[in-house]
């Protein structure tokens, strides 16, 4: 009965962070997609006003030669629970590390979540700057956070390339990792040429001001997608914890029931016998 009484306390707090993880997912999504619009018109602004004679007046649009140093930072979530997000996230970061370095490239660590964090930590991985301050409801001010000590290094030449490691949202069921090379800029190909359109001021100063809020809105949207990520994969979890609890219940109170069944018929087995005896 004790082992019972567990499994339903258990279930019960299963389902309430299923209800709670569906709640923060809601909002989460709806973060997802009031961001979408104005990062994909960023995205079509610099696509636009893109020229490959810039690179050489910007920073953020140079393209090395070669990559002799490159940053990854990973996103991953501050609580786990939410079954094998943070650690497929992990494994991609590592992959990434290890094809960079078997390339001849110097690689530097950046983390932003306490699972990385500690996951890294764990196997005495080397850490260049970690964060775990950003909660549930990311804020471009997170992003510039993260993102502004990687530009200013790509911008000094410390580095040649810069990589995230977030998830991709596809459904609340589906949150693959994936890898995006956000330093150096580097417009899809097909951009339209800056000289179809008439622009004021001259397209080398308006890019210059767009293209550090285009690094920014980019990160924003992997966090804001990281945590709608987060809360899909807690919800499929604790949905699973609370179906497989449930099946546990009934086995146990099957078995529970048959014993107690069993005891009452030997019960009443003791007592007619006892009462022939007396006869």
């Amino acid at each position: 009965m004790r082992r019972i009484k567990s499994v339903r306390n258990t279930r019960k707090i299963t389902r309430t962070m299923e209800l709670v993880a569906t709640s923060k997912l809601k909002r989460a999504m709806d973060r997802m997609q009031a961001a979408g619009p104005y990062s994909e018109a960023l995205g079509d602004l610099v696509r636009s006003l893109y020229a490959p004679g810039l690179a050489q007046e910007h920073p953020l649009l140079r393209q090395p030669g070669a990559t002799k140093r490159a940053a990854v930072l990973l996103l991953t979530a501050n609580r786990g629970f939410c079954g094998a997000f943070n650690a497929n996230l992990i494994r991609e970061a590592r992959a990434r590390l290890a094809a960079l370095q078997a390339e001849g490239v110097d690689t530097e660590l950046h983390i932003a979540g306490r699972k990385g964090l500690a996951s890294f930590r764990f196997r005495g991985s080397a850490i260049a700057s970690a964060t775990t301050d950003i909660g549930d409801a990311p804020t471009p001010e997170d992003a510039e956070q993260l993102v502004a000590p990687l530009r200013r290094g790509f911008e000094a030449r410390e580095l040649d390339a810069v990589y995230m490691v977030s998830s991709e949202f596809r459904s609340a069921m589906s949150t693959p990792p994936r890898t995006a090379r956000i330093l150096p800029v580097e417009p899809a190909p097909g951009a339209r040429s800056v000289d179809a359109f008439i622009v004021s001021p001259r397209p080398g100063r308006l890019i210059g001001q767009i293209l550090p809020r285009y690094l920014r809105m980019t990160v924003y949207g992997a966090l804001v997608e990281n945590a709608a990520g987060e809360q899909g994969a807690r919800r499929a979890a604790m949905k699973s914890a609370t179906d497989n609890a449930g099946e546990i219940l009934e086995t146990l109170t099957r078995s529970y029931n048959r014993a107690r069944q069993g005891q009452i018929t030997q019960e009443i087995a003791e007592i007619v016998g006892g009462a022939a005896a007396l006869e």
